[in-house]
């Protein structure tokens, strides 16, 4: 350790109060003196810790209701001021400021306010947090002398140092904890902007709702601000590093609550995230199975147990050693089915604790459960910069359909035909889904047959999922992620066994498509919309 710099008197002043007893107790342990403000103070007397206010040092009360309470020359200046200069030194001792040798704060909670079921614009605002912003942008310019903490994972091991060092702490350390403390503000404005920036003026008592973004509109610059959450063992290839960074929503896959089973991989959140998306498209129950970001089997069913054994059934050499995204919660008969196959991993909203039994088993199956966090906008980073769009949620129901051929889809082929397209969504393009559907008493439910994903000819693709097919084609229905410019993609469907079609139109070709669909007497629906999925 260099540089050694001793913490004499320290001023806290937090909201997250975590371990903040504890850490005081460590400082009062090497003689720091401590200052507090508010609430913090309220809790350290509590604990039957000594504490100054702050009033005490500033020789000012805290007032317009704790507003202004830091900002002070007696603050700032304890905290700036350069101790190896001596005109700084003179100055500070002609004023009657005491030195301060360390800041602890974190901010207002201003992510989890604007988060908030029923947050007033005046609520918000006031969780705006500028005390705090000032003093720790104030530390950590004045590293050298000043230790700047901002994060309850580093008390622990400043309590060691300082312990270790008899009261003192690194300059390493000091510039270390400065380090962070720029990324927090700077997070932190970052949320504050973008937050701001969708809401219109408002009077203080009104109740904000979450605005929808508007076509469009992008902002000038760009503001991401998200924490990490953890470094994962590598990314995509054991070459290459990797992290997970969290949002403030708290929902997610980012934000999944792990159950069970090893440390989640690169490949596991990405494919995750896929099947959870997918299976987040349906009402009734779902199950999406998952490989390399592709489903290799989708279903509908009655119960969870049931969708699952359809979506196997569409290709279960493919299942092996996949993810599954399931809508429901996981019971004991959907587990007794999943646990004969060997998975990575299974999000769902939660288990029973009777299919939590069952999964115990098998130790290293990850089981994920998730609160549901629909994407809003999606980001992919290019050279020399990046791409923002919204993202695809665009649903389509049966009312939006125009039939275009002779013949009319029946009831059981446009349930097929909505289901297969809500599937085909999710496939990498040039995308072809061959799908059915079964009917349940009055219910019908949805399979996938065969899945053509990621080739660069449609014709292709069309080949590829009939060839990919286990079950039956004979009767299907398919879906295209974008139209045929040609009659060959539709007449490979056809000859695959398909007798609908749905895709989204737009080819100056559609008039021979159509044409050929009457000849083959297949039924056909436009969407109007495609469903490009690149990366």
């Amino acid at each position: 350790m260099t540089d050694l710099k001793p913490v004499r008197r320290a001023l806290l002043s937090v909201t997250d109060k975590s371990g903040l007893t504890d850490f005081a107790r460590a400082l009062a342990a090497q003689g720091v003196e401590l200052v507090s403000t508010g609430g913090t103070a309220k809790t350290l007397r509590d604990a039957g810790l000594n504490v100054r206010d702050i009033s005490d040092l500033t020789g000012f009360p805290e007032m317009l209701d704790g507003r202004v309470k830091t900002l002070h020359p007696k603050v700032h200046g304890g905290i700036l001021h350069r101790r190896s200069l001596p005109e700084h030194v003179a100055a500070v001792r002609e004023h009657g400021i005491e030195d301060i040798d360390m800041v602890v704060v974190n901010l207002y909670a201003f992510e989890a306010t604007a988060a908030k079921p029923g947050v007033t614009f005046g609520e918000l605002v006031e969780n705006i947090d500028i005390g705090g912003p000032s003093m720790v942008r104030s530390a950590a310019k004045n590293f050298e002398d000043v230790a700047i903490v901002t994060r309850v994972a580093d008390y622990s091991a400043i309590s060691a140092e300082l312990q270790s060092n008899s009261g003192k702490l690194s300059g390493e350390t000091r510039w270390r904890l400065a380090q962070t403390a720029f990324a927090t503000t700077a997070a932190y404005d970052s949320a504050i902007a973008a937050t701001v920036a969708k809401l219109p003026y408002a009077e203080p008592e009104t109740v904000l709702t979450q605005p929808e973004a508007k076509a469009g509109e992008y902002p000038q610059h760009l503001e991401l601000g998200f924490q990490l959450a953890q470094t994962l063992r590598y990314g995509e290839n054991p070459h290459q590093s990797a992290a997970l960074y969290l949002d403030a929503s708290g929902k997610g896959i980012a934000a999944g609550k792990q159950l069970q089973g090893k440390e989640l991989s690169f490949n596991n959140l990405v494919d995750l995230d896929a099947c959870w998306e997918l299976a987040s498209e349906f009402a009734e129950p779902a199950v999406a199975i998952i490989k390399h970001t592709n489903p290799c089997g989708a279903a509908t069913g009655t119960s969870v147990a049931d969708a699952y054994v359809r979506a196997l059934a569409a290709d279960p050499i493919s299942a092996f050693g996949g993810v599954i995204g399931i809508n429901r919660v996981v019971d004991e008969a959907a587990a007794a089915e999943m646990v004969k196959l060997f998975v990575e991993a299974i999000a769902a909203p939660g288990f029973t604790p009777e299919a939590q039994a069952i999964f115990a088993a098998k130790k290293n199956l990850r089981l994920v459960e998730v609160k549901a966090h629909p994407a809003q906008q999606v980001i992919k980073q290019i050279s020399g910069g990046l791409l923002l769009q919204d993202a695809d949620r665009k649903r389509i129901e049966a009312g939006d359909l125009k039939i275009v051929t002779q013949r009319e889809p029946t009831p059981e082929e446009l349930t097929a035909l909505l289901f297969s397209w809500r599937v085909c969504k999710h496939v990498k393009s040039n995308a072809i889904v061959y799908a059915r559907a079964e009917a349940h008493g009055h219910e019908v439910f949805g399979q996938t047959v065969g899945i053509g994903a990621g080739q660069m000819s449609r014709v292709d693709a069309a080949k590829f999922g009939a060839l990919k097919a286990v079950l039956p084609l004979a009767g299907t229905v398919a879906a295209s992620d974008a139209f045929f410019p040609f009659p060959d993609g539709l007449e490979t469907v056809a000859a695959a066994g398909a007798t609908a079609v749905i895709q989204p139109g737009g080819s100056v070709k559609d008039p021979d498509v159509i044409a050929a669909a009457n000849r083959l007497n297949l039924a056909m629906v436009f969407t109007g919309i495609r469903h490009f999925r690149h990366g």
